[in-house]
């Protein structure tokens, strides 16, 4: 049967910034991910998905867009895009790209007209501005730390569920329809092949604003800011452009909800292609919790994602550590080869094929997170996982930069013996177990079914067959026999004397 192209990918995030420098100015950029596409492809990935690149005075990394068609000149121009993307393409690459459709940077041409017109104006309606007096007008916090509003001048406030700098746009305004719909074509015809759509789950708010518990002010299934009924109206409307375009476009969504059923609603016949399965990364070290998740999921998702670390969240080597120091490493491989082995798609975050770890000592005065300054420090946000990439050398940039330029993050000392470079030359490293992991899914994925069976664990274990392939994984603290098989096809770490290792997962035929 001929599926689509993203139904069973393996997608590596580039988050542009901290990925390869080829400008010298200390952050990543198009031209740095263009030159680094060999290593993508020798990898063994299916897709790129590529954090936002657009025009943003960078208040949150480039998540705050202030002209959604155009290369900020810190990252390059279309022309570099454009070379990315038919370079990517010749080597077998699609290209995602980031949207954010939930908010606008407060300098794009809109909220700029919006603070220059009065109250009830159609440059206003654009955005969600109430009157609250002295007091904002519900009490809706920031996702990152404070009050979801700012007041003006002239009395009214506006909302931003982020950083001020990032006013949520009002999509019950036609005009924000039409405006993404274009959006979005002027991507699809430059050659994109999918969207990773930023906050999928709170284009719209409920009526009237109302005050909210603080404990339904959390990713929800539905609440009055998250997972509101009309957003699906929206990504139906995306659908008919996606299927105008040929090549199976698509579109993921980051949709952090409460419940299987909820993300399920997103990836309808007829709206997303795909949503991201936040439950699977959120999951502890037990084979209880990970098979309730797959079996939530199976039973319950079309077309399934499968995902360990991404922009937003500690690395997963770092956050298995936390509770068992010293098995993050371990766990952290033998969790990949127990996502690979799942029908769906994988996404891998830049770096964990390197087996980076989360930077936790960053300075203060490097730190760039707005979630580390509207904190007051109490949060250390997101910057730990941003780090840039060491791709050679012995110091600083180690390669992620030309002529020794200071990356825009400062990377650790021990990150010299985790480079791509003495990786490659290392069959032993983690990047030549994910090279490995990678090829071996793909001459097999094909020719599974969709479907798993468990099979009876030892105690700690988890075990399942998918066609005539077996995984297992031990998340307990003692050796488990092997499963019956044939012969070993990948191990995430060493097998001894026909016995499951703790902290290690297995492929068996």
């Amino acid at each position: 049967m001929d599926f689509p192209w993203w139904r069973d990918a393996v997608v590596y995030e580039i988050y542009v910034r901290s990925f390869a420098d080829a400008s010298g100015d200390g952050v990543g950029d198009l031209a740095g991910v263009r030159r680094r596409l060999p290593y993508l492809a020798d990898l063994g990935v299916d897709a790129v998905w590529l954090s936002p690149f657009y025009r943003s005075p960078m208040a949150d990394g480039g998540y705050d867009v202030s002209d959604y068609r155009d290369v900020d000149p810190l990252f390059g121009s279309l022309d570099d895009f454009d070379a990315l993307v038919t370079d990517a393409h010749a080597r077998g690459l699609r290209v995602i790209v980031d949207i954010v459709p939930n908010h606008s940077s407060d300098e794009h041409a809109w909220f700029q007209a919006a603070l220059a017109a009065p109250a009830g104006s159609p440059e206003r309606a654009r955005y969600l501005f109430a009157d609250g007096g002295e007091l904002p007008p519900n009490n809706w916090q920031s996702t990152f730390s404070g009050p979801a509003w700012t007041r003006l001048p002239d009395g009214q406030w506006y909302l931003h569920l982020f950083a001020p700098e990032q006013p949520d746009l009002n999509w019950r305004d036609p005009v924000v329809h039409a405006e993404f719909l274009d959006v979005l074509r002027f991507w699809l015809d430059r050659g994109v092949d999918g969207f990773r759509i930023d906050v999928a789950m709170g284009l719209y708010k409920a009526a009237g604003l109302p005050d909210t518990p603080p404990e339904d002010q959390a990713f929800k299934a539905e609440s009055p800011i998250w997972g509101r009924p009309e957003t699906h109206e929206v990504y139906r409307e995306w659908r008919k452009v996606l299927d105008s375009y040929p090549g199976d476009r698509m579109a993921v969504g980051e949709v952090w909800t409460d419940s299987a059923e909820d993300l399920a609603r997103y990836v309808r016949p007829d709206e997303l292609q795909q949503s991201f399965n936040f439950a699977w990364l959120q999951a502890p070290w037990s084979p209880t919790a990970f098979r309730e998740v797959i079996d939530d999921t199976l039973a319950t998702v079309p077309s399934p994602t499968w995902v360990l670390s991404n922009h937003d969240v500690v690395r997963h080597r770092t956050r298995y550590d936390e509770t068992d120091p010293g098995t993050g490493l371990a766990r952290a491989k033998a969790a990949l080869l127990v996502m690979l082995a799942l029908p769906g798609s994988a996404y891998l975050y830049q770096g964990e094929e390197l087996g980076l770890p989360e930077v936790t000592d960053l300075p203060p005065g490097t730190r760039q997170d707005p979630i580390f300054e509207r904190s007051g420090g109490e949060l250390f946000g997101r910057d730990g996982c941003r780090v840039p990439l060491p791709w050679s050398g012995t110091a600083m940039p180690y390669g992620f930069s030309p002529d020794g330029a200071r990356p825009w993050l400062p990377q650790p000392v021990e990150w010299a013996a985790l480079s791509a470079e003495r990786q490659a030359a290392d069959p032993g490293s983690t990047l030549a177990y994910y090279q490995r992991a990678l090829a071996l899914r793909r001459s097999l994925r094909r020719s599974l079914p969709d479907g798993i069976a468990w099979l009876d664990s030892p105690e700690g274990a988890l075990v399942f067959t998918r066609g005539t392939l077996t995984c297992a994984i031990n998340c307990g603290p003692d050796p488990v026999p092997l499963p019956p098989h044939e012969r070993v096809l990948l191990s995430s770490g060493s097998i001894h004397a026909g016995t499951l290792p703790p902290d290690t997962a297995v492929w068996l035929s």
